[in-house]
């Protein structure tokens, strides 16, 4: 099962309707076509999709704009959001898959950005050990999220 990311489209709205998130993860993030079909978000934001053999089974946003400058002062740097994966391809290395191929993704798509940040909550120990597998530093800093408090993590590309 090849595990790729792609800029959504909206071919894969219909297997976006039946995306499932278990309930204690659902208070991290959003369900990638509430994300998507937010009108408040930066027109800039690039919605991606994890693919596995073509297959939407994960989702994340790039945003550029105001939300980003809450995390970074880096004019060159995009913010990481929303990142999930469909809860029947949990456990299967997808996440960790997707994440180790955005730096190359993102000097093919976005080569402007040299930077990815994100806040992820202090209280999601799994997200943090993910995104410090795959790359992200923790700088020691914290932003105080709508949410509760966030590490916010950097990822030089």
């Amino acid at each position: 099962m090849p595990i790729t990311l792609s800029v959504y489209n909206k071919i894969y709205q219909h297997q976006l309707k039946d995306f499932h998130l278990p309930e204690d993860q659902l208070q991290f993030t959003s369900l990638p076509l509430d994300k998507i079909q937010n009108p408040t978000i930066s027109p800039d934001t690039r919605h991606i999709v994890i693919l596995s053999d073509d297959t939407p089974v994960g989702y994340f946003a790039l945003e550029n704009g105001e939300k980003l400058r809450k995390y970074s002062s880096n004019p060159k740097a995009r913010l990481l959001t929303s990142f999930s994966i469909d809860a029947r391809h949990q456990g299967q290395g997808i996440a960790k898959e997707g994440l180790n191929q955005l730096p190359g993704f993102i000097r093919e798509n976005l080569p402007e950005t040299d930077e990815v940040v994100l806040g992820v909550n202090k209280r999601n120990q799994a997200a943090i050990s993910l995104y410090l597998k795959t790359g992200f530093t923790d700088h020691d800093e914290e932003y105080v999220g709508p949410k509760g408090p966030q590490h916010v993590l950097h990822l030089n590309i």
